[in-house]
């Protein structure tokens, strides 16, 4: 769950949607210089996305890259240095084949802790370690062996725990995840504002990001593992604040509720190979203090039986960040044998 923030900016977008792999150099030569200017002067409390009073103050101001700095760390962390958070996450994964109605596969559900370290230039540094756990759609229980309902196979389920999952957070946006280098994305310095709406009493925004990269699991080693030689990945963030919770100079955290979309390739362990379609994740999302009010109990169980670190936030800053399931997977497995 790679919750690296993009822009709607139109040249942003353009640049996560093309600048990946062998077309990077070409995205770069041609794109236009992106629009720095957040605010539309003359509008009380608008911004290039949205428009609303609490988009301008009184404690932040949404349409400046600070402001959006603060906004975003506070849903996502806790800036009383040192306390950790829960997100958390509950819905479905699907089979999407082209020409085909879609295919429900498993149960999804998981969580993260998120811990803040203040760096000395304003940057903060976001430590987090998260799990996704596969269940079963009828009976909810933990997924070990699982019968691919495409293939009529009985494959094992690979759960994800991703450890560290750490960026930092600044007044303009960061880079999107290198993947352990396999991503060669160089984007802009673009000032960090978000598209807040103001709907009411809520404040609203949805951030996505975009990805094409060389996958860690080419096919020629990976032939049953592998969707193909590029990992096409795309994620979609939707969050709901509470409009006066966000302008609260008193509350160092801020919690959200949402919804959390993905399409990726095959799941590895689905042992699908090159055969067309994706996967795609959707599931509601959001913050909790007390992860029983919103999971399972045999997935937290599961969780404390296999993942127990995970309730736990980092406490030490690690480079060796953004490695998604894929990554990972092509470091802790080892490839299927091809059936005859």
């Amino acid at each position: 769950m790679s919750n690296v923030p993009s822009s709607h900016d139109p040249s942003r977008r353009a640049f996560f949607e093309t600048a990946s792999g062998l077309g990077a150099a070409l995205a770069l030569g041609g794109m236009a210089a992106p629009a720095l200017a957040a605010t539309t002067p003359g509008v009380s409390g608008k911004s290039k996305y949205g428009k609303g009073p609490a988009l301008e103050g009184p404690y932040l101001d949404l349409r400046t890259g600070k402001g959006n700095q603060l906004a975003y760390a506070r849903i996502q962390g806790d800036l009383d240095w040192g306390k950790q958070k829960y997100f958390w996450f509950k819905g479905y994964t699907y089979a999407v084949q082209p020409g085909k109605k879609i295919v429900d596969l498993c149960g999804a559900s998981g969580f993260g802790a998120i811990r803040f370290e203040p760096l000395p230039n304003g940057s903060i540094r976001r430590m987090c370690r998260e799990v996704i756990i596969y269940t079963d759609l009828k009976s909810g229980e933990v997924l070990e062996d699982w019968k691919n309902p495409l293939t009529g196979e009985t494959v094992r389920a690979v759960h994800v725990d991703n450890d560290p999952f750490n960026y930092l957070i600044e007044d303009h946006f960061p880079a999107p995840p290198n993947f352990g280098g396999l991503n060669k994305e160089a984007p802009p310095k673009i000032p960090f504002v978000l598209p807040w709406y103001q709907h009411g009493d809520m404040l609203e925004m949805e951030i996505h990001i975009h990805l094409a990269y060389p996958s860690a699991l080419q096919p020629d080693k990976w032939p049953r593992e592998s969707a193909g030689p590029i990992a096409q990945v795309s994620e979609f963030f939707a969050h709901h604040v509470k409009a006066e919770d966000m302008q609260n100079p008193k509350l160092t955290t801020v919690d959200y509720t949402g919804t959390w979309n993905r399409i990726t390739p095959w799941l590895p362990w689905m042992l699908m190979g090159q055969a067309p379609g994706t996967c795609q994740y959707a599931c509601f999302m959001g913050t909790t203090k007390d992860l029983e009010q919103v999971l399972d109990r045999q997935v937290l169980d599961y969780c404390q039986k296999n993942y127990a670190k995970y309730f736990e936030a980092p406490k030490v800053w690690s480079d060796d960040r953004s490695l998604s399931s894929l990554e990972h997977y092509a470091t802790r497995a080892k490839p299927a044998p091809v059936k005859p």
